[in-house]
């Protein structure tokens, strides 16, 4: 395994170490240059301490990391050749258990001294034992003690502060027992073991230094994320759920593509860099959401606005009875037939209630609006007159009640989907004025592009399949697939499963969707996947 992650310095380890100080010189900078590339926190530590015990010629080796209360040193890294002996990194082996952290201060208060990583950790100086054995100015108790359960002698020890760039001590590097390259014996740690050693030291404090405030931006970076996300739950639940659950199946499909090896899409393959940019695409694709008015994205009936004009109708429908009954004891009191006049008020009352109820059904937006109940809508507006407020009399429903009444599917008017529809333009505006570093440059084109349609009808820019990157037209399937199961909308309730891939199935064939990346979908099942972690049980209705 070292000798795949850690090629400069793993060959060090199966071969003499060189004689001459300036090739150890050499290779020390051929170390530091390997150690500014790597990226995981754990096998970075691993390589600092395989490079050092390497360079050093070292049997073992030992890395600490003081602990950010700084009161102790927690042990990371633990190697040991000649028994075999390894923890933490990426061994797979945990080493909390096995080694308790080493105080850095005694119960009274007082520097933990005695102990030699402790006491290099405290006064960030350099310590070399020749033989622990016979060293009286610290204490190797515990040293012993593992030596007695293993059958070790460990002997020489070289231990060196990793300082920061701001002096700070950050870890401690602790090598046991160099060997001699000619005998192969055990031997005191050379004063070029220490300057090489030391200098080793200063160049990984600052790579994990790096590494450790490139960690720190990023957690920072996607605290925002998601501080915008939650600006967008509490100004509307139902989209933050979206916001939520969207990168998780686009990571999901994404790494079912990337494991294809057959078909059309077998060449693509995500790095590590390629999952962390579509993650914080899927994070981010919604994040025009913001600035779409809330009384537009919650809107549960047609009639909705900041509340729903549903009742509105139900005040005028009242003053149309209250109109009838008047207009029918008037005609009662000027003589008219009073069984007759109160069977026509019965009458408009009947009708009063059927076309009451029909609005309040309609006003839903549950179904597809069938032609003829539109009409109805209209004739309803022309069978009742009122009086508005100035006194003017006029139809019962105004112009903007009709269009939004007559709304064939869902909620929304046309102009009310165009402004939700701008909420991808405004996600690539803001997206787009942001100076993305390198690694991170194609998070606008994957977060803009999921409302793209392969058949170049989509929005905002009208973009081909061709044009589309495939984790935008992944993401655009992920996208679609969520809204469909979302069982938080105000409007309607979660399809099941075998309803929503229907409709995915249509999407992917008439042109909106990538034919192949829902091919994947299906055949990984990634729709079942997601359901046991998503769905209400009575929405899963497919099980294979």
């Amino acid at each position: 395994m070292c000798a795949v992650l850690f090629p400069v310095w793993a060959g060090l380890l199966s071969v003499s170490a060189p004689a001459d100080l300036s090739q150890r010189y050499e290779q020390l900078n051929e170390i530091g240059a390997s150690l500014s590339n790597e990226q995981n926190i754990g096998r970075l530590l691993e390589s600092i301490l395989l490079a050092a015990k390497a360079i050093t010629r070292a049997d073992g080796g030992t890395l600490y990391r003081v602990s950010e209360d700084r009161q102790s040193l927690r042990f990371e890294i633990v190697r040991t050749d000649s028994l075999q002996l390894a923890f933490g990194g990426v061994s797979g082996e945990p080493i909390s258990a096995q080694f308790p952290d080493l105080p850095l201060f005694r119960p009274d208060g007082a520097p933990n001294i005695n102990l030699v990583a402790a006491y290099c950790a405290i006064h960030a100086r350099t310590v070399s034992v020749a033989d622990a054995y016979t060293e009286a100015g610290f204490d190797f108790s515990g040293t012993r003690g593992f030596d007695q359960v293993t059958g070790y002698r460990s002997q020489s020890f070289l231990t060196v502060p990793m300082k920061n760039h701001e002096n700070e001590v950050i870890g401690v590097l602790q090598l046991i027992n160099a060997i001699d390259p000619v005998s192969g014996a055990v031997c005191a740690f050379s004063e070029s073991d220490r300057r090489l050693a030391e200098s080793l030291a200063s160049q990984a404090a600052v790579a994990l230094t790096n590494r450790l405030l490139v960690g720190q931006l990023e957690r920072l970076f996607e605290s925002f994320i998601s501080l915008i996300n939650l600006a967008i739950d509490e100004k509307s639940p139902y989209t933050g759920g979206h916001c939520q659950r969207v990168p998780v199946l686009t990571m999901m499909l994404a790494d079912a593509v990337s494991a294809t090896r057959s078909g059309p899409l077998a060449d693509f393959v995500m790095t590590d860099k390629d999952r962390y940019e579509l993650k914080i695409a899927g994070l981010l694709h919604d994040c025009g959401k913001i600035t779409t008015p809330v009384h537009i994205v919650d809107k549960a009936t047609k009639l909705q606005t900041i509340f729903d004009r549903i009742e509105l109708l139900d005040t005028r429908f009242e003053i149309v009875r209250r109109d009838a009954e008047t207009a029918m004891l008037r005609a009662v009191v000027g003589g008219a037939d009073r069984a007759a006049a109160e069977r026509a008020f019965g009458e408009t009352l009947q009708r009063i209630a059927e076309d009451r109820a029909f609005l309040w059904q309609v006003n839903k937006g549950s179904e597809a609006m069938r032609p003829e109940d539109q009409e109805r809508v209209r004739q309803i507006s022309r069978r009742y007159r009122w009086r508005n407020p100035e006194g003017e009399e006029v139809d019962f429903l105004t112009d903007d009640e009709i269009e939004n009444l007559t709304v064939r599917y869902g909620t929304l008017t046309r102009t009310e989907r165009e402004t939700v529809n701008q909420h991808i333009v405004a996600t690539n505006r803001m997206l787009e004025s942001l100076p993305w570093p390198a690694h991170l440059r194609n998070v606008p084109e994957y977060a803009g592009g999921h409302h793209e349609r392969v058949d170049g009808r989509g929005y905002p820019k009208g973009l081909t399949g061709e044009q589309m990157s495939l984790p935008a037209r992944i993401m655009a399937v992920a996208d679609i697939f969520e809204a469909l199961t979302a069982r938080d909308r105000p409007y309607k309730p979660g399809m099941t499963l075998s309803e929503a891939l229907r409709v995915l199935e249509n999407l992917s064939c008439n042109g909106h969707l990538d034919r192949d990346v829902f091919d994947v979908f299906i055949a990984r099942k990634i729709h079942l996947k997601y359901a046991w972690q998503y769905l209400d049980p009575e929405q899963i209705d497919l099980f294979a």
